[in-house]
């Protein structure tokens, strides 16, 4: 699974408040949801992003609450994959459910709004604008299975709980 991408750069410990605020987890609309995504940590950060756009994250990205409305937020804002030196797990878990890819690479050095190519499979990230790689985690094949049907619920509707291979 390869994706490409320019990206918006954030720190480390970005919990899932400051990727959608408590004040909008109330509502079911997607997009409503999407429209306020970063807004308390960026304001214009809606605004720059694009379809496709990648979001960078230090150690930690998606701590706090394990609410779902984050990766949703930014999956359906257009985010089409987080990279971070490290996730928290339930943010983590939350994301593939949901069918938002994302890669752990400790040691990179991305800046705002390098151009990335990553293969989720063999776990490199490409950095296009530095003519740089950088080693990620290698995507285990049945979470890959499960970001190529769009999320966990596809998945289960299309293998049943078990896929055979």
């Amino acid at each position: 699974m390869i994706i490409k991408g320019v990206c918006h750069v954030f720190g480390d410990n970005i919990d899932t408040d400051r990727i959608i605020a408590g004040k909008y987890t109330k509502t079911l609309d997607l997009q409503e949801l999407a429209s306020h995504v970063m807004e308390d940590l960026d304001p214009g950060f809606r605004s720059r992003l694009n379809k496709g756009d990648i979001v960078v994250g230090g150690y930690n990205f998606g701590c706090g609450s394990s609410r779902e409305q984050a990766p949703l937020a930014l999956k359906t804002a257009g985010v089409s994959l987080v990279v971070a030196r490290s996730f928290a797990r339930i943010f983590f878990r939350n994301s593939i459910n949901i069918g938002l890819p994302l890669i752990e690479a400790k040691d990179h050095r991305i800046a705002d709004q390098d151009e990335l190519e990553t293969d989720l499979i063999h776990g490199t990230i490409t950095n296009l604008s530095q003519n740089a790689q950088y080693k990620g985690t290698q995507m285990p094949s049945v979470m890959v299975d499960i970001l190529n049907e769009g999320g966990l619920t596809n998945y289960l509707k299309k293998y049943g709980a078990f896929k055979v291979n």
